[in-house]
């Protein structure tokens, strides 16, 4: 298998129809998201510390940048983190119930994280109402602020579908699945500590 059918088959929803197609549109934006913000982030520093240290200049908007870019890959990173099944989980009690049990748990689970990532959607755009309100811009780039915090709702409408998407995979499937992709369970090569 090639490097481009790889890349595709990671992207492949396992989902049908409509749903599937949605689920495979988000992947591939929180993919570009990620990827080009980690780049942006390392180019943009290594150029403030070149500058320092060889012109003996910073850049004087480098820190805005940066900050822009890291809550751009925060909330971008809480979607592929539930698409991946990598959030932190307390699973002790999930564990002690049989299969049944746990499906039905994790049914729940995902629709109360569904509901609470798309109350806070709710919420953030409200906050997003009250900056832009406000009229405050960032110092050295002028930008009106309220712009930097557009990727908070967008984080958390699609953490929300991905745990909406994850509720319908389990409600569909036989086995217990963590996100679209993931299913429930351990692999043999974990080391218990």
């Amino acid at each position: 298998m090639n490097e481009e059918e790889l890349a595709e088959q990671n992207y492949r929803s396992g989902l049908p129809g409509v749903l599937g197609m949605i689920d495979t549109f988000i992947s591939r934006l929180e993919a570009v998201i990620l990827a080009t913000g980690v780049i942006l982030m390392a180019v943009n520093t290594v150029a403030n510390v070149i500058g320092r240290f060889v012109f003996g200049q910073s850049i004087f908007f480098s820190g805005e940048i940066n900050r822009i870019l890291i809550i751009m890959i925060t909330f971008a990173g809480i979607g592929y983190a539930a698409r991946h099944g990598r959030h932190i989980r307390m699973s002790a009690i999930y564990d002690a119930f049989p299969v049944a049990g746990r499906k039905a748990v994790m049914i729940i689970i995902a629709l109360v994280t569904s509901a609470a990532m798309f109350f806070l959607l709710y919420y953030s755009i409200g906050y997003i109402i009250t900056l832009q309100d406000r009229g405050r811009v960032l110092p050295a780039l002028g930008l009106p602020i309220w712009w930097i915090y557009i990727w908070v709702p967008v984080g958390f409408a699609i953490t929300g579908i991905q745990y909406f998407l994850t509720a319908v995979k389990n409600f569909r499937e036989k086995d217990v699945y963590l996100s679209t992709a993931m299913v429930d369970g351990y692999s043999d090569t974990e080391t218990e500590v």
